[in-house]
């Protein structure tokens, strides 16, 4: 292991980088190239078949069967023209990632004769083998039929020789067994809860979108120094190895000079995800050494979560290429700041006004504030299902730690706006509104813009923060698709506007004017979901006793934050809107702790390899070394004289069989833990027995593991170590 370490050192200092030839088009001339977007589908289409399909984006309408014959036609026409020889429905089941089945458009139609065919049935729905993948009971193994339909709001591409049709993912039974199907249904329930409300304001907003902005923070290591490092391989992150004597602590790294081999990179697959239509225009460097950031511009949620999935896709394959891999684990290098995946969401009418937006006069800001102030509820009264919601093994190490925020969910507005709230709460009367009130508040309300011009400040430390005119929620992970905590986020909003609205309808056939209605029932939702704005420091231990005090929950492990998806309420919101049914709920519960006790399965299995067959004989070849070196001194100048001589390197064997000793005996527990949790059949059971029992484990063998790794001889050490992968060049 030692030689192979050299070996992949020696790789990555004798490597030139890989330049890609330079782009002669501007972006705007390739943007889209591999998309069958609207400008190729008018292009393609018979004005017929354009207006159907264009409707069914906008609108959500169905597609006839024969219009689906015409656009599979043109689809395949377009794609065999960009080189396609295959097709495949892309769509995102419950394994966190995507999945394609490609199929050739080839058919033979006689002996020695064949051609290119396919049809609109084919492109609305297929029917591929589903027995792999995750579904949380819903159906048995040997019960292999699910279904993707086509969805026709997300463009199809090219990417390679394979048409790429997006798609929903369902079971036989119905029940929806991927991330975009509740996710397009959680965009449907908002829009219709958000027009009712805009309906106050402006009865010309007819239609709400959602948009996110999503940003995408990973690691890059050299290909040779990851392939040395079998938990890097399987685990995504390095759960053994010393910190090295630099990390960030320079801040040097930080939107730094982007290192050449990276920016390389950065261009490569910024022009293979231009070709694709992802809106990519930000990249830089982030606070820890070889990690980096790239974002979008805004986009409709939906397409926003597919783009963001298909780059993760992109960015892997063109790392391959650079000779780099990408890590997208939240927390690959402990000790350094970990990567998310900051969600900026919005609402935005279909009259062009951001409803997150402050504008220019009283009636545009209360309406600002409306939606502002139900947003805020509605992470109040659904915080542990947001919480949730970003809950996974590999963001349990990230929250709380280097920027990352914690796991306790708060809602940072501002010093300006939490005065403004503060001031809208106590100035209305508990009956009518005098004039002297409505001028006030009129005055009042009319501020907003100017004050925030100078709320320009952010604060890193909450998960949830209003940055001028959108929320950005910025505890989800950076491997995570989007559409979960998006379909949550959308849903409780949904419920929440739902709920004003009625009361607002209610104090208006009591007898209050719109406006004076509205205004009080603002007010007493501010008065409700007060506790859960919080302007300071989330990482102090001030904090975690503040949250508790006024009530709010500290779910720091996942199978604890999971556990709100089998409470009563939380299966009635979700049904209750229609995004997912109680056996859908339970299934994905049943998913993700599954999905956890796997990965922390595999982490203790590598931790153990790792030891046992890579540090444990090292460190015994060093020390043998080290004891030839003081039977040496001893034969040389006797015994007495030889230990005075011998005195470091007899201490250096007293601590290498301490570590050692201890190390060996605490992955043998280890095991043993495992063993005995592997047992427990209880799914939830099982996830707590692994978080308490076995993960416990992790930080102690680390320990050990890490205090030998600076012992042991640079040159015998198996692992390339940390200061070697976080500084390539």
């Amino acid at each position: 292991m030692a030689k192979l370490r050299l070996n992949a050192l020696n790789d990555v200092l004798h490597r030139k980088p890989k330049h890609m030839k330079e782009l002669q088009e501007r972006v705007s001339q390739y943007f889209g190239r591999n998309t069958f977007n609207l400008k190729i589908m008018r292009e393609y289409l018979s004005e017929v078949a354009y207006k159907s399909v264009k409707s069914a984006i906008n609108n959500g309408t169905s597609v006839s069967r024969d219009i689906a014959d015409q656009v599979a036609t043109s689809m395949k026409d377009w794609a065999i023209s960009k080189g396609a020889t295959h097709y495949t429905h892309w769509f995102q089941p419950l394994t966190g990632t995507t999945a394609e089945k490609h199929d050739g458009f080839f058919k033979p139609i006689g002996p020695g004769e064949a051609i290119e065919r396919f049809e609109g049935s084919l492109l609305v729905q297929q029917e591929p083998d589903a027995s792999s993948f995750p579904n949380g009971g819903i159906r048995n193994t040997f019960e292999a039929r699910g279904y993707t339909a086509w969805d026709p709001s997300s463009p199809a591409f090219v990417i390679g020789k394979t048409l790429c049709i997006p798609t929903i993912f369902i079971a036989y039974t119905g029940e929806a067994l991927d991330h975009k199907m509740p996710l397009l249904k959680a965009l449907h329930s908002v829009e219709n809860a958000a027009v009712k409300v805009c309906q106050y304001f402006d009865k010309n907003v007819k239609k709400v979108g959602t948009t996110l902005g999503w940003e995408q923070e990973y690691f890059l290591v050299d290909s040779a120094l990851f392939n040395a490092r079998p938990d890097l391989q399987l685990t995504g992150r390095a759960v053994l190895g010393h910190a090295p004597a630099k990390g960030q602590q320079l801040d040097d790294h930080y939107f730094g000079s982007i290192p050449e081999r990276a920016t390389a990179f950065m261009r490569e697959f910024e022009y293979e995800s231009h070709l694709l239509g992802i809106p990519v225009t930000t990249r830089h460097n982030e606070v820890a050494p070889n990690q980096f950031e790239c974002a979008p511009m805004f986009e409709e949620v939906n397409i926003a979560n597919d783009h963001n999935l298909l780059l993760m896709d992109v960015m892997e394959k063109v790392a391959r290429k650079h000779n780099f891999r990408v890590l997208l684990h939240e927390k690959p290098f402990a000790g350094l700041n970990g990567s998310g995946k900051h969600n900026n969401w919005s609402l935005s009418t279909d009259t062009g006004v951001n409803l997150l937006q402050p504008g220019k006069n009283p009636k545009s800001n209360l309406q600002f504030l409306t939606f502002f102030i139900n947003t805020i509820k509605a992470i109040h009264d659904n915080a542990d299902v947001l919480r949730a919601s970003i809950a996974s093994a590999g963001n349990d190490h990230r929250l709380g730690a280097n920027e990352a925020p914690p796991a306790i969910i708060s809602v940072f507005i501002g010093s300006q706006l939490t005065q403004m709230l503060d001031n809208l709460e106590k100035s209305i009367t508990a009956g009518k509104m005098t004039p002297d009130d409505k001028t006030a508040l009129k005055l009042d309300i009319g501020k907003i813009p100017e004050l925030l011009l100078d709320n320009t400040d952010r604060n890193r430390t909450s998960p949830f923060a209003f940055t001028g005119n959108k929320f950005e929620f910025r505890a989800v992970g950076s491997a995570q698709n989007c559409g979960h905590p998006m379909m949550v986020l959308n849903t409780i909003v949904a419920k929440q506007l739902e709920d004003f609205k009625a009361s607002v309808d209610k104090r208006i056939a009591g007898g209050d004017k719109k406006d004076e209605a509205i205004l009080k029932e603002l007010q007493a939702l501010i008065k409700d979901s007060k506790k859960i704005r919080f302007e300071g420091n989330g990482y102090g231990e001030e904090w975690v006793e503040e949250a508790k005090k006024r009530g709010l929950s500290n779910l720091k492990d996942t199978p604890r934050a999971l556990d709100v998806w089998s409470k009563k309420e939380t299966k009635k919101l979700f049904s209750d809107m229609g995004i997912l049914t109680d056996i859908e709920i339970e299934a994905r519960h049943e998913i993700e702790l599954e999905n956890y006790i796997l990965k922390l399965q595999i982490e203790a299995r590598i931790m153990g390899d790792l030891v046992k067959n890579h540090i444990i004989p090292a460190t015994i070849e060093y020390q043998s070394k080290v004891i030839k070196n003081i039977e040496g001194l001893m034969a040389t100048f006797g015994k007495e004289e030889g230990e005075k001589f011998a005195k470091t390197q007899l201490l250096i064997v007293k601590s290498i069989s301490k570590h050692l000793n201890t190390l060996n005996d605490l992955v043998n527990e280890m095991v043993e833990e495992r063993k005995k949790a592997n047992k427990i059949e209880d799914t939830r059971k099982k996830a707590y027995a692994y978080c308490d029992n076995v993960k416990v484990y992790f930080e102690k063998i680390r320990y050990h593991a890490d205090k030998l790794e600076m012992q042991v001889d640079d040159e015998m050490w198996p692992l390339p170590k940390l200061r070697e992968m976080l500084f390539t060049k």
